[in-house]
């Protein structure tokens, strides 16, 4: 699973993606977690940067959230799942701009963080969906969901359930936005693990209170 990650939102990841409609403010956010409003970027009539929450709630629930969570959806069930095959039959999918993720590793009964990127550092997304349910009294909310897909050796060394999240570049993002399903589901695979590093931080980062550039910084890990 993924469930929490870096992301900055500037002008430089403005042209990164491509993005012709902006976001409505700048963020730089350290320690994103689930349940807030995050920064996604989607293609309708253009490419545009939009924010949404992130645990995605059906268009069928009124609003309102499910009491399973839904902050990740399996790949491998996207078009089966109650709450995912219909923003994926309908290609409503999105984008997680990132700068890196977070993974956490069992050490001698103590789980340890593990902050996990690019191996140049260079910003990312992560591939997701999105959808829309308008609640009783007429309000609309646009929520979303992380793909994950089976690990590759690098985060499988850190996450024992074997999952990442579905990684996109900007090279790839026509084909996760605006491509046909096909083209979208190619995308679905681990990412190659010698195009990533990642390294042991603080345990500071376990509690979603903590934000800022220090939770990045890497720390010996614990034998």
């Amino acid at each position: 699973m993924c469930g929490r990650y870096v992301t900055k939102i500037d002008a430089a990841t403005e042209r990164y993606w491509s993005i012709i409609e902006p976001w409505a403010q700048q963020v730089e956010l350290y320690n994103v977690a689930p349940s807030r409003l995050v920064p996604v970027i989607v293609a309708r009539t253009r490419r545009a940067g939009v924010f949404m929450r992130w645990g995605l709630i059906p268009f069928w629930a009124k609003g309102e959230p499910p009491k399973y969570s839904t902050i990740n959806a399996r790949a491998e069930t996207l078009a089966t799942a109650a709450s995912y095959r219909g923003p994926w039959s309908r290609a409503q999918r999105c984008i997680f701009p990132v700068l890196g993720f977070y993974e956490w590793k069992a050490v001698a009964g103590r789980k340890e963080p593990y902050y996990i990127r690019m191996a140049g550092g260079e910003p990312f997304g992560l591939a997701g969906l999105w959808d829309r349910s308008v609640r009783p009294d007429g309000n609309a909310v646009e929520s979303c969901t992380i793909i994950t897909v089976p690990a590759n050796p690098l985060v499988a060394s850190i996450h024992a359930q074997g999952r990442m999240p579905a990684l996109v570049t900007a090279q790839t993002a026509s084909a996760w936005l605006e491509g046909p399903p096909d083209d979208a589901r190619a995308l679905l695979g681990p990412y190659p693990a010698e195009l990533m590093d990642a390294y042991a931080v603080s345990t500071r980062v376990n509690s979603p209170r903590n934000d800022g550039p220090e939770l990045i910084e890497p720390v010996p890990a614990q034998p």
